[in-house]
């Protein structure tokens, strides 16, 4: 049966690798939205098939993701999935020129990343999944480890012509996109996961050079996560909680129509606001009320998470209350573009995915 909300913003995960009834009752719950997808979710293809059905019927609306970009961001390697080449490779065959023709390295390079698109989603599809958080488009610096090769190249005419590639394939699949980290990640050197990354650079410097991809993709984009990062000179919150950069110069000045994730709230730049550390409650309320549709926690539904997976159910019990008390209000528009982000045409099973002639083509392109 197909649930009707007004605005499901979380996005949850689970510890194993098959619901409990706890998952269960946690994905039934109206103000959740989707469930995030790790390794330690997977066993092999069987199993993750059965696991996504399993989702789906809890609720048929459920939003099942994944951060699946390729290179050493792939949960799934095994069982027959592709293991996919780095962003940056994309990126180097833009320069390797054919003998006496000028500029076909970035047409070999378009049309791989576009196989490369199309190979990651239809074999995510196939297994029930709806939906990565890919492409980066972040810029390569060269002075962040956690972005590095995740990134396609340094200039953002490159980058935006490799991820729009790239997103043509996925939606050959009909799997939405997520372009990641806004406004950009690629310049600072610490990890947010680990720490708070500070970038000092102007609005003006980083609007005419990370940003650039996010207005020149404003039609392609169907979601945008932005970076867990502080930009001092125009917000001393990070971007995700800060309405200058979602509301007024994501929306507003680059045109972006789509939804916009939260990254995980769990990790360390996640929730230090105005210079303190917040619950996860308030974390998620402030991303919400800053501009963002959808919030993730990870990690927090583990038996060695701090709180012993009571995190999860705390989030949930601390938005329906700050829901109540008016902190935070339900948007129709926020669960439109949640909902447009769910797969429209269905998915090849693996065993004809493997037998069709465009996999087959993409798989021959794959650098």
């Amino acid at each position: 049966m197909r649930h009707l909300h007004t605005h499901a913003p979380l996005i949850l995960d689970i510890a194993g690798t098959a619901l409990t009834d706890t998952d269960r009752r946690r994905l039934a719950h109206p103000l959740t939205g989707g469930m995030i997808l790790f390794a330690r979710n997977w066993t092999d293809r069987a199993q993750l098939t059965a696991l996504c059905a399993d989702i789906k019927s809890v609720r048929s609306d459920l939003l099942i993701l994944v951060d699946h970009e390729g290179g050493r961001v792939q949960r799934f390697r095994t069982d027959g999935f592709t293991h996919l080449p780095t962003m940056r490779t994309l990126g180097e065959l833009w320069i390797q020129d054919d003998a006496g023709l000028p500029g076909s390295g970035a047409m070999h390079a378009t049309n791989a990343a576009t196989a490369c698109g199309y190979v990651l989603a239809a074999e995510l599809r196939a297994c029930g999944v709806d939906m990565s958080f890919t492409p980066v488009l972040d810029l390569d610096f060269g002075s962040s480890g956690v972005i590095g090769d995740r990134a396609f190249a340094r200039d953002p005419r490159i980058v935006s012509l490799l991820a729009k590639s790239l997103m043509h394939g996925l939606l050959q699949a009909g799997m939405a996109n997520c372009g990641k980290h806004f406004p950009g990640h690629g310049f600072v050197k610490a990890d947010s996961h680990t720490e708070i990354p500070v970038d000092k650079r102007s609005l003006k410097n980083i609007l005419s050079d990370d940003a650039l991809p996010y207005g020149w993709l404003n039609s392609s984009l169907n979601s945008v996560m932005p970076a867990h990062v502080i930009y001092p000179k125009v917000d001393s919150r990070p971007a995700g909680f800060s309405k200058g950069w979602l509301q007024d110069i994501l929306r507003q000045q680059l045109g972006f129509q789509g939804a916009v994730f939260s990254d995980d709230l769990s990790m360390a730049g996640a929730r230090l606001i105005d210079g303190e550390q917040v619950s996860y409650t308030q974390a998620a309320v402030t991303a919400l009320n800053a501009g963002c549709d959808l919030v993730l926690l990870c990690n927090q539904s583990t038996a060695d998470s701090e709180g012993g997976g009571q995190a999860v159910d705390q989030l949930i019990q601390g938005l329906q209350q700050a829901k109540k008390t008016g902190q935070w209000h339900l948007s129709a528009a926020s669960e439109a573009r949640r909902r447009a982000l769910l797969p429209v045409i269905p998915a090849l099973d693996w065993d004809l995915l493997m037998r069709q002639a465009p996999y087959l083509q993409a798989l021959a392109l794959l650098p």
